[in-house]
């Protein structure tokens, strides 16, 4: 497999607050696990910057105007409580989504097979109008948009392993049956959406965990209610928001999966790829706090779209 990894050190100086579980060790360590010896046939490229036109298919340009006001030349600025910029944080949310297009536009014209792109801040959260929840741009919701435009995609799937539901990507497509949006997540969680009943216009699907869940119940969710309602939607392309703070080490949850979970859901995504898409695949890194948990779960990810 031609499998195509975005990353830039641009994402190590979106800072935030002492302490703050989304920090710049995440992609240190995302960094160091993909440069083992089993990884010497991936494809790398620095993440480019997004435009504002990119973006703008997601979110108002009022909206990304905002967002750059927001952005302070020195210090930190909060968002919200959870939310915080500083003055790398603008270029950082850009070249995630940027990469987001970018790997879109490698996916969908052949030159590679699949691709991840390793950033933050993560996206799933940041709705139309707000920036929520760690997350500035949603680039999952960007990528999907870009696909449409760019490449005449008639129908984009994501697909949400994050712990956390990711209430913006399902406010962005609620009432767009062109967009497919499924997630698996601990249910009640933050931000507390995500129930089985929120199905927009009949392309949501929401399979909440409970709390404790372990790969049994994730695979239960995932192949009776996700992957079945995935393959009826017959997309032209599959956009995963890939998260791994379900992993049974992470600090901001109760799920108990481990890295074999994510390589399943991994190969039976691409699988469904494979049968509907050409195996057109887009992976985007979203939350994962846990330093250790977090690298082999990427590794794991990563192996498994490069075939392993």
């Amino acid at each position: 497999m031609r499998t195509l990894y975005f990353c830039h050190e641009a994402f190590q100086k979106h800072l935030t607050p002492l302490g703050h579980p989304e920090r710049p060790d995440r992609i240190r360590v995302v960094q160091q696990a993909l440069e083992g010896e089993g990884f010497q046939d991936l494809i790398r490229e620095e993440s480019p910057m997004a435009t504002l036109d990119q973006i703008a298919r997601a979110h108002p340009r009022s909206f990304v105007e905002l967002i750059q006001r927001s952005v302070p030349s020195e210090g930190l600025v909060r968002l919200d409580s959870d939310t915080a910029v500083s003055p790398g944080s603008l270029e950082a949310a850009l070249r995630g989504s940027g990469a987001a297009c970018a790997a879109v536009d490698e996916v969908m014209t052949g030159k590679v097979d699949n691709a991840f792109s390793a950033h933050r801040p993560p996206g799933h959260h940041a709705e139309h109008m707000t920036a929520m929840g760690f997350c500035l741009f949603n680039h999952a919701a960007v990528a999907a948009r870009h696909a449409q435009a760019e490449h005449g995609a008639e129908r984009v799937a994501i697909v949400d392993f994050d712990v956390h539901h990711g209430n913006g990507t399902q406010d962005i497509f609620w009432s767009d049956p062109s967009v497919f949006y499924a997630s698996t997540h601990q249910m009640p969680l933050y931000p507390y959406t995500g129930a089985p009943d929120e199905t927009g216009v009949g392309n949501i699907c929401n399979a909440p965990l409970f709390a404790g869940a372990d790969g049994v119940a994730f695979r239960e969710a995932m192949s009776d209610k996700v992957l079945p309602a995935l393959e009826a939607f017959r997309p032209d392309l599959v956009i995963i928001s890939a998260g791994f703070d379900a992993h049974h080490r992470d600090p901001l949850a109760e799920v108990d999966l481990t890295e074999a979970d994510f390589a399943w859901i991994t190969r039976k995504l691409m699988e469904v790829a494979d049968r509907t898409c050409k195996g057109r695949v887009v992976s985007l890194l979203e939350g994962g706090y846990d330093l250790i948990g977090l690298s082999r779960s990427v590794a794991v990810h990563v192996g498994a779209l490069m075939g392993h």
